[in-house]
């Protein structure tokens, strides 16, 4: 799907607005909205293309819209109850990866399922080819919806997952809802801590393994918005997965930030799971992939649904 950030032109002839005279700087105006749909529509088929070559047995439709672009693909998967949603990152940049972009920001904290912000990464790797993930936990259902996620999908031979916690000891002094981690530790010693967390990370572990996929885990400390991101560059990782808080705008304000900052900091693609989002399972998945100018969102898309 591509989106045209202009207003939607009429869709008849000009003479169909009736007998007053239409303004020539209105018909101008509407003669560069059809041109820049026509051309979104032109980029949505060119996507298509690419997608159905490398998946025949898919059904790859196009769709091209005059909204705004953030907007227009939520809209369009409200309609459609896709599984994910893949849009590209706009920076490349130091300053582009920390502020992520406006479209990809909305859609990631508005969409009702998951969505991936698709880079591009350094490390050559064929269509088939392993592929690394690092999922980051808490253990809330939010981050075992994204363990059940990832081990629903099929995983080439030789892919491996990184399952990793963060406790961020900061927050046990925040005057904010506690998080889901943060529960257990009340009253236990750093030791049983540590140990109950330990157990967390290769519980959740288990379904990945079953999955096929070589399984490592850890706990770390430190701020999961920073640490998250640097785990995932040191390890290769072709994508980071973490939770999303899908609650309200004021719980997803305060709880969800986590999800938000790795998308923008991660060098590698970030797929965010809502806990109530239904697994990929091969064609049977419906895949809105916003597509503009840029290829950043196609080519992890088209490496394989795999990351």
């Amino acid at each position: 799907m591509s989106v045209a950030e202009v207003f939607a032109p009429p869709t008849g002839p000009a003479e169909a607005a009736g007998p007053v005279q239409v303004p020539p700087a209105v018909r101008q105006a509407w003669a560069e909205a059809t041109q820049a749909v026509a051309a979104a529509q032109a980029r949505a088929l060119q996507a298509r293309a690419r997608v159905q070559a490398l998946f025949p047995g898919w059904q790859v439709g196009a769709e091209a819209s005059a909204d705004s672009p953030a907007w227009g693909v939520i809209k369009q998967a409200d309609t459609w109850y896709p599984d994910l949603i893949v849009v590209g990152s706009h920076g490349r940049s130091v300053l582009g990866r920390l502020v992520l972009g406006s479209v990809s920001q909305t859609i990631v904290t508005e969409a009702r399922c998951a969505v991936r912000v698709a880079r591009r990464h350094d490390r050559a790797r064929a269509g088939a080819a392993p592929v690394r993930l690092v999922i980051g936990v808490d253990g809330s259902p939010n981050a075992k919806a994204a363990v059940d996620a990832m081990a629903a999908r099929v995983w080439p031979p030789g892919s491996a997952v990184y399952v990793v916690a963060v406790l961020d000891a900061r927050l046990s002094t925040a005057l904010a809802p506690t998080p889901p981690l943060l529960e257990e530790w009340v009253g236990a010693s750093p030791v049983e801590m540590r140990e109950w967390v330990h157990h967390m990370v290769e519980t959740l572990g288990q379904p990945l393994q079953a999955a096929g996929l070589a399984v490592s885990s850890d706990v770390k400390e430190g701020d999961p918005k920073r640490v998250l991101p640097e785990i995932a560059d040191q390890w290769e990782a072709d994508c980071l997965v973490v939770g999303a808080r899908g609650l309200s705008r004021m719980q997803r304000f305060l709880l969800g930030s986590v999800s938000v900052a790795v998308a923008a900091r991660a060098h590698c693609s970030v797929e965010v799971i809502p806990p109530t989002v239904q697994t990929l399972r091969g064609p049977g998945g419906i895949i809105v992939a916003g597509t503009d100018k840029r290829t950043s969102a196609m080519q992890p898309l088209c490496e394989g649904i795999y990351t």
